[in-house]
């Protein structure tokens, strides 16, 4: 029996070990996914509150239920260390850990770089390896073989198997999770979409095998850079709204009658999450290097970054129509998550909207049911006031950043003495209010 022959029968019936390395908003999800279908999975991470919390059988993720974590942590079928050498016995690993951008926007690879620095230790042949972190194209050949290969003297193909599988989290959604959302998946050879198709399909509705490491990189990116393009195009629609005096809502909500050939984006304070700030500028800073300009993708960006600074400009004009300057007035800001009804603060505009109102004086406050403390951009402590309606009615200006489900928007519209709603949160009856100023 080869190398391979065994593998794939070790990962057809079960008997397979596997790690997931990174245990956040992907790394988790997956490890819980691949325990409920059988598979026992260890956990490695270098945060060692997160280790201890998943031993002791308690999720510090929304998304996955602490029951699950407990039944799987009693069961054995998930454990988690901080110790890298738990991988000698490994034979399978997915590699989900954080791909940031510095602040002068090239990629921050530190992350797999680490990662993967710690896995070349301990690969040994017969080994499957996924890397889900989303990133540009060429890094799954280009970066993670060498580093794998080079010292171990193993064959991709042959005795070590590698692919790119792009995560689909969409954290606080429930009719598509990381079991049923369709995965995916290419391998830097045929046999290693094979190897690894087999792992996935174990635990995961539907793989969807392409046919490169490349390819699968550059469907994750296209994916999120037709939501950043689409997303800039409808907040520039906003803006030449604004300037004709024409509502950009209802204007929206005509074109998405047209059952065909139109689908409905809508404007906001600007991008927030993982994905759809970052992963378009990984592409742009690849087509760099074949001196190739992405012209949608830098000018979606400008739009979307300049957001937060429009809805600043908003409160603004709104404060003056009031006869108030913005330095010395009381700003409540309402949502700090990126999105509706989750905790997830990553690229957050509201941070940004914070600190561009506390610049221009403003004595700003913010309230979120699902983030009580956050850290600003200029590393202050900032802490939910407890009471929204209270703070929204002493505030010179409430400004609707997320608009959480469990909001009173018409209490919220008859206490606050002016809102800024950038996202449309108070409907039709806010925009007919003259206290309630939209983008």
């Amino acid at each position: 029996m080869t190398i391979k022959e065994n593998l794939l029968k070790k990962l057809e019936n079960k008997s397979a070990k596997m790690a997931v390395l990174g245990l956040g908003y992907v790394g988790l999800p997956l490890a819980v996914v691949f325990g409920e279908a059988g598979f026992n999975v260890i956990g490695i991470d270098p945060d060692q509150r997160k280790v201890d919390s998943l031993n002791d059988g308690v999720s510090y993720i929304p998304d996955v239920p602490t029951a699950d974590v407990a039944r799987l942590a009693k069961s054995g079928n998930l454990v988690a260390t901080t110790d890298f050498a738990a991988l000698k016995d490994v034979d399978a690993v997915s590699i989900c850990v954080p791909t940031p951008l510095r602040k002068t926007g090239d990629p921050d690879m530190s992350f797999i770089d680490a990662a993967t620095s710690e896995l070349a230790k301990y690969v040994h042949a017969g080994m499957v390896i996924v890397l889900e972190s989303t990133t540009y194209p060429g890094t799954t050949r280009e970066m993670i073989l060498p580093m794998l290969t080079e010292q171990s003297g193993l064959t991709v193909g042959e005795d070590l198997f590698l692919c790119f599988s792009p995560e689909r989290v969409d954290p606080g959604r429930e009719d598509f999770t990381t079991v049923n959302t369709p995965k995916v998946l290419g391998g830097v050879t045929a046999a290693c979409t094979e190897v690894a198709h087999t792992w996935y399909s174990g635990a995961i509705k539907t793989v969807v095998p392409v046919s490169s490491a490349e390819a699968a990189e550059m469907s994750k990116l296209l994916e999120n850079t037709f939501r950043m393009i689409n997303i800039g195009l409808v907040n520039e629609l906003a803006i030449m709204c604004d300037r004709l005096g024409v509502d950009v809502w209802e204007v929206i909500d005509a074109a998405a009658t047209k059952p065909f050939g139109f689908m409905k984006f809508t404007p906001g304070p600007g991008l927030g999450g993982h994905c759809i700030p970052i992963d378009p500028l990984y592409l742009s800073w690849k087509m760099k290097a074949v001196n190739y300009n992405a012209r949608f993708i830098e000018l979606a960006s400008e739009i979307n970054t300049g957001m937060p600074r429009y809805v600043v400009a908003k409160v603004q004009d709104a404060l003056n129509e009031h006869e108030k300057p913005i330095k010395g007035s009381k700003v409540l800001v309402i949502g700090a998550a990126y999105k509706p009804d989750i905790d997830d603060l990553r690229e957050s505009p509201a941070l940004d909207v914070i600190g561009l109102l506390t610049e221009k004086g403003a004595a700003v406050e913010y309230h979120d049911p699902y983030c009580p403390s956050l850290h600003t951009h200029e590393g202050a402590m900032m802490y939910s006031v407890p009471d929204m309606l209270a703070a929204a009615e002493k505030a010179d200006c409430a400004v609707i950043i997320t608009n959480h489900k469990v909001y009173d928007y018409d209490a919220l519209l008859e206490k606050a003495k002016l809102i800024v709603d950038t996202r449309n949160a108070l409907g039709k009856t806010g925009r007919a209010n003259p206290k309630v100023f939209g983008l």
